[in-house]
């Protein structure tokens, strides 16, 4: 009976920890092999064009966006001048200026981002984090955004970005961002 219970407890361990690793959160690091390896100074440098959609908590499409990017670089940091058009109409823009903060990493600010965005590099890849405020009825309302980017081929890079609000995830944003020649 003592090694029955004993083997029962020995094979539920195993299992639980399978469960605890498949909830880990995947990490930029985990990119740092991919290749090409995404530069943010080479890829955002120009006149860019995103194509995305806007998906709700069930992951229907709600909307669907254009954005014209022009990116530059001035003394180490970056600027990002994106106009977003909806298929509604709605024109939104949003200015992101890049400041380098050690290797592979910069700290993202713009208009209507609360506080900084810690952006991190690693492979073919870019994850930001940060906070938007974004219009909401008559106000606005703060959504975290998890930013995940992946550079696919020398003139696209593919973005998703999981949104959520007290921790409960609410949308979804897929686009694909391609450089201009």
């Amino acid at each position: 009976m003592f090694i029955s219970r004993l083997l029962t407890k020995i094979a539920i361990v195993p299992a639980l920890l399978l469960i605890l690793a498949a909830c880990s959160s995947i990490e930029v690091s985990d990119y740092a092999q991919n290749t090409p390896k995404l530069v943010a100074e080479s890829f955002f440098d120009g006149q860019l064009r995103a194509d995305g959609v806007v998906k709700d908590r069930s992951g229907k499409v709600i909307r669907y966006f254009t954005a014209d990017i022009k990116a530059y670089w001035q003394d180490g940091v970056g600027t990002l001048e994106e106009d977003f058009v909806f298929d509604d109409g709605e024109k939104q823009r949003r200015v992101w200026t890049l400041t380098p903060n050690g290797d592979n990493r910069y700290i993202g600010t713009a208009g209507d981002v609360i506080g900084e965005s810690e952006v991190q590099l690693a492979g073919n890849s870019m994850f930001l984090d940060y906070v938007l405020r974004i219009p909401y009825g008559d106000g606005t309302i703060d959504i975290a955004i998890d930013d995940r980017m992946y550079w696919v081929s020398p003139n696209i890079l593919i973005n998703e970005s999981s949104m959520s609000k007290f921790g409960v995830h609410v949308g979804q944003l897929l686009l694909v961002i391609q450089k201009l020649e």
